[in-house]
């Protein structure tokens, strides 16, 4: 029996012969089969393809303040101004998610033996304008900035570094001595010579540039929005398509900027911006993160992310021989009068547990090296027992001073006999007054600096009765000034409490420190006054060392020196040793630690160096606080681990992304 397949015109008729309760069966049968057919495909298809990060989208960044100098030159002292600059300028090094320094425009570099020789090769950079990117631009930044006259905060790294261009595409560097850092000193961004080259010095802080720059980064400027008042509300960049190295998935960043926190706390709960950090809540931080988890906007979900940095807080003691923090013991009693665990503990419920304590200047922890030998743990007994070793005894309702003996600006010296004149005879005659009634009638007025019978007679009976076992002469020999200077003229007592101001900046996080370390002290019978003062007097009280204690923070690097930090040349502004310390053996540590090109002799003797500054106690070493930053869980591929400063956050922008599409494997 042959089968013939129904023709077309057939199948047309088949509604005809079908019954209505078939009809509404095929009807459901053909639907369920197109559904599988669709539903197969797509599995297939999700099955064979990958989804892809792709260009598009835009990133919000929310932020209080203003941008004013999107320049290398002198934006380095601003938060946002060097968020801004990362994005938009590029170095010839950069720093990578893990906070190492990498090439950037450099395409390959060449150190000398002897360290004071660094050769760099440039990529085949272009600045926004479509311009070549050239060692002529290197060398011109760098002889700005070591200009005076354009007043460059950055003038103090650069000074005794040689610039030499020898190609268009090569440039080095030659230093007066070896310097191991000096590569993160290339992380400076570079600023184009076709731009800046014709504007004055004194014109350099005012030109349009600074707000709308031309670099070499990942991202260029694209447009900036003002209120009628200046404000600036928006700053947009857009993707560099001409970029060197990876290009940007993210198409636009808009930084959106606030005058006030709750402005930018407005703004998130609203879900307008992707992007803010807790910093910019005014460091209360535990509030503001959990608003955010409570889930600030219906609009978007933010993950927190945490970066290591290379940053402390610590009290500076002022060693100066003039300070009470000149003795060791002193220094070293507060730091085990402090209950480091605790102080933490309270930090971390603001910062939630975003803060770990520290013992050493040198951070063992983020830069992997050996942690110290020793370490001041929390222990009242031994505290008060060096301070008792000071001389700072404990008083009445427990506070200390130090009781001292002051010896009289005037003594008795001379041979004074019948017709003496002079100051020793007046202070004679007074001293004989004050001793005895007997002594006062015996003179009857005579007191008028002369040695007369009458004082005669008085110094006789002084000596019958304080030196009974001498030949009363009348006369001041040895034996009788000894006693009239023991009587008349004995040393005075001078009491100094143990007595200090803590100043610190006048921050919300960094004034509980202080309340919490003036507890501490207190407990130990110290009188604690806290200076909280604003950032820019802070600077003045800084740079003329104007204080007993200092609770202040401190930045590293990614290839730390501490030689500005430490070493006793650092003492005086600018430098940066808070402490006045000084310590030969830890000099010699710093130098020959920043000059060795050997690195595991470096970290020998930073190790060596952590130990000496410990034992000394010229800081109290407190916490190490990572950086919180809060995303829309809208952005993907953010990995950073560590950072150099929070600017650095944007350092694997380029990995970010908002969109993606879907690709056959």
């Amino acid at each position: 029996m042959n089968f013939t397949f129904p023709s077309f015109s057939q199948w047309k008729q088949i509604f005809k012969v079908l019954k209505k309760g078939e009809k509404i069966a095929l009807l459901i049968f053909a639907i369920a089969a197109v559904a599988s057919f669709l539903v197969l495909a797509i599995n297939v298809y999700l099955s064979n393809t990958n989804a892809v990060p792709t260009l598009g989208g835009t990133y919000i960044e929310g932020a209080v303040g203003q941008p004013r100098f999107i320049n290398p030159i002198y934006g380095e002292t601003n938060d946002t101004d060097r968020a801004l600059i990362d994005l938009v300028f590029s170095g010839l090094m950069t720093y990578d998610k893990e906070g190492k320094i990498v090439k950037d425009l450099a395409d390959r570099y060449t150190v000398s033996n002897d360290g004071r020789t660094y050769d760099f090769t440039l990529k085949n950079a272009t600045w926004h304008d479509g311009k070549p990117l050239t060692a002529d631009d290197i060398v011109f930044t760098i002889k700005t900035i070591q200009n005076s006259d354009y007043k460059s905060p950055l003038r103090a790294n650069w000074i005794g570094v040689d610039v030499q261009k020898v190609s268009d595409r090569s440039v080095r560097f030659v230093l007066k001595t070896p310097y191991n850092s000096f590569l993160e000193n290339c992380t400076l961004k570079i600023i184009p010579e076709h731009i800046w080259g014709t504007i004055l010095p004194e014109n350099f802080a005012l030109s349009a540039y600074n707000l709308q720059p031309i670099g070499s980064g990942p991202f260029a400027f694209s447009s900036i929005h003002q209120d009628n008042r200046g404000f600036i509300n928006t700053l947009d960049l857009a993707s560099n398509r001409k970029y060197y190295g990876n290009l940007s998935l993210i198409a636009t960043i808009s930084f959106h900027f606030f005058e006030k926190k709750e402005e930018l706390e407005q703004a998130a709960k609203a879900g307008s911006i992707n992007g803010f950090t807790l910093a910019a809540l005014d460091n209360n931080e535990a509030e503001a993160e959990q608003s955010v988890k409570a889930g600030w906007s219906a609009n978007q979900k933010f993950l927190a992310y945490s970066f290591s940095l290379p940053r402390y807080f610590a009290v500076f003691f002022n060693t100066q021989k003039t300070s009470l923090f000149a003795d060791k013991n002193i220094r070293k009693a507060f730091s085990y009068a402090t209950d480091k665990a605790e102080l933490v503990t309270t930090i971390n419920t603001q910062m939630k547990g975003h803060a770990i304590a520290i013992d050493s200047p040198i951070l063992p922890n983020f830069f992997d090296y050996q942690k110290p030998t020793t370490v001041y743990t929390f222990d009242l007994n031994l505290a008060k027992s060096l301070l008792d070793k000071s001389g700072f005894k404990e008083g009445d309702q427990g506070a200390r001073q130090k009781v001292t003996n002051k010896k009289p600006a005037f003594q008795f010296k001379s041979y004074l006999k019948l017709n003496s004149k002079g100051t020793e005879v007046t202070q004679l005659q007074a001293c004989l007054v004050k001793l005895d009634d007997t002594f006062k009638q015996i003179l009857a007025g005579e007191t008028n600096g002369t040695y007369g019978k009458a004082t005669q007679q008085a110094v006789s009976e002084f000596q019958k009765k304080y030196l009974p076992d001498t030949n009363p002469t009348g006369e001041t020999g040895t034996g009788t000034r000894a006693k009239l200077n023991q009587l008349c003229l004995g040393p005075s007592t001078n009491s100094t409490p143990l007595k200090l101001t803590l100043t610190t900046v006048n921050q919300p996080q960094l004034i509980q420190v202080a309340n919490l370390l003036k507890q501490y002290w207190q407990s130990v019978g110290a009188q604690v006054t806290i200076n909280a003062v604003s950032l820019t007097d802070l600077k003045q009280v800084i740079k003329s060392r104007n204080y007993d204690a200092l609770l202040y923070g401190e930045a590293l690097g990614a290839k730390p020196d501490f030689y500005p930090f430490w070493h006793s040349s650092q003492r005086l502004d600018p430098g940066l040793n808070l402490s006045s310390y000084e310590n030969k053996q830890a000099d010699q540590l710093l130098k020959d630690s920043r000059e060795t090109m050997d690195l595991l002799l470096k970290e020998q003797k930073l190790e060596k160096l952590q130990d000496i500054i410990i034992d000394d106690a010229p800081a109290l070493f407190l916490y190490n606080p990572d950086y919180l930053y809060w995303v829309s869980s809208k952005v993907q591929g953010i990995d950073t681990e560590k950072i150099i400063d929070p600017a650095k956050r944007f350092s694997n922008i380029t990995n970010w992304y908002l969109q993606t599409k879907r690709v056959w494997k």
